[in-house]
């Protein structure tokens, strides 16, 4: 289980730094995300800012830095309203591509856990429990 804990902020990094470019590679996915109570003048931006925040944290985890966990936790959950958003409209062909099924789209939804749970183990302080414990 150490392992994995010390694992977990790296595999979030990669993750983060996937996404982040992405955002930038092909903005056009990620408009649809946005939850439909945005106006949307504020969609575009907020794709790219989610971007830059996405490869900040990447950054830290990598870097290990302080703010790394807190900022990771945030962008997270700053982000969760677009998944739900795309999970809402799975099946009715506003997402884009393979990403409109609803297997694919509900199945995204849990994937936070896990991730949030990885920032967690970024956390300043934060020591891999002994084996056994």
């Amino acid at each position: 289980m150490a392992r994995l804990r010390s694992a977990a902020p790296r595999g979030l990094a990669c993750i983060f730094t996937i996404a982040g470019v992405l955002h930038f590679v092909r903005p056009s996915f990620f408009d649809t995300l946005m939850p439909r109570l945005l106006p949307g003048r504020l969609r575009r931006p907020l794709v790219y800012g989610s971007g830059v925040a996405e490869l900040a944290c990447a950054y830290g985890l990598i870097r290990k830095t302080r703010w790394a966990s807190a900022a990771s936790t945030a962008v997270l959950l700053a982000v969760w309203p677009a998944n739900l958003q795309m999970a809402l409209d799975s099946g009715s062909g506003r997402n884009a591509e393979g990403m409109d099924s609803p297997f694919v789209a509900w199945g995204r939804m849990p994937m936070q856990l896990p991730m949030l749970w990885a920032a967690r183990q970024a956390a300043p302080g934060r020591r891999p429990t002994a084996p056994g414990r």
